[in-house]
């Protein structure tokens, strides 16, 4: 017999993770993608809810091409579980398509209240006219929704400042300034070249460079570290942290996975973002460990000392 009585009502049940919703694509590969978003996410104590935005034909090496799922999909799948579930953040990766970037920019615009990351990954791997298309669209529909942009120092200049003419590279604050024109509050910028064989990253407003850290630059080539970085910076945002706390734990966090990062194929390596979990087998770490939660905590994370 069909129980036709109504549902139970759980609104008073505790929650006990916030929870992130991520529009992104699948990579097979395991590097980038919802696979490390997921990974990131979870590692920050954050409950993931995953829309499928498109697939990557990929390996370790290359993109081969990339399949967008249709914007009624997407919209569905994310609608759906919004009327279900409260989310703390909204993460936006690569979506495929300027139908899918309308479809993510009108759900944010209809939860004002959540503050939304977006990153830019590298593109170069796509068609040039497809490349404008999306970034054009990208612009108009979701930087107006977007509280922290993410991106590489390049990636971001040739998007933002495209007829940059100064003799120097753009900062961080100019381009910063070039995201808030069309609406965006804070940019983390990473990848400027320092002296030293070191890299740099800067979160800034158009006001002003807000935190700034120094890292040794990697000889291996990673597939998704923006990707893992981004992802825990949303977490711990949504987890409840400021945004410079926040910056100076995923920034920490990155480092740590690029660290234990390896190469699972024989292209690009991927960063380890669950190295906490691993068995250790230096007995004198184990034991410091005993007793001490594997999370990520602020004390630990000085913005100024990541070197990745």
């Amino acid at each position: 017999m069909t129980d036709t009585s109504p549902p139970e009502d759980n609104s008073d049940s505790p929650v006990s993770l916030p929870c992130v919703m991520t529009f992104n694509s699948n990579d097979p590969s395991g590097g980038a993608g919802l696979a490390a978003d997921m990974t990131a996410m979870a590692s920050a104590s954050v409950h993931v809810l995953p829309v499928v935005c498109g697939v990557y034909v990929r390996d370790t090496t290359e993109v081969r091409e990339h399949v967008a799922l249709d914007e009624d999909t997407v919209n569905e799948q994310a609608r759906c579980v919004l009327e279900d579930v409260p989310v703390q953040a909204f993460k936006v990766g690569f979506v495929g398509s300027p139908e899918n970037l309308s479809a993510v920019a009108a759900i944010a615009t209809d939860y004002p209240e959540v503050p939304v990351l977006t990153y830019m990954p590298d593109l170069s791997w796509w068609d040039e006219v497809e490349i404008e298309t999306y970034l054009d669209a990208c612009a108009e529909l979701l930087l107006p929704q977007t509280t922290i942009l993410v991106g590489n120092h390049s990636t971001l200049c040739r998007w933002l400042l495209p007829d940059w003419e100064g003799d120097k590279p753009p900062s961080a604050r100019e381009v910063a300034r070039a995201a808030a024109q069309h609406g965006v509050a804070y940019t983390l910028v990473t990848g400027f070249n320092a002296p030293e064989q070191q890299l740099e990253s800067h979160l800034a407003s158009p006001e002003t460079v807000l935190a700034t850290a120094h890292y040794e630059r990697f000889e291996a080539t990673f597939n998704g570290a923006g990707e893992t970085l981004s992802a825990a910076l949303c977490a711990l945002i949504a987890g409840g942290n400021d945004l410079q706390a926040a910056c100076a734990e995923a920034l920490t966090y990155l480092d740590q996975c690029l660290d234990a990062g390896f190469q699972p194929g024989m292209g690009h390596a991927v960063p380890d973002r669950l190295f906490w979990a691993h068995d250790d087998d230096s007995e004198a770490e184990a034991e410091a460990a005993e007793g001490e939660e594997h999370r990520l905590d602020d004390e630990h994370f000085p913005l100024d000392t990541t070197r990745h």
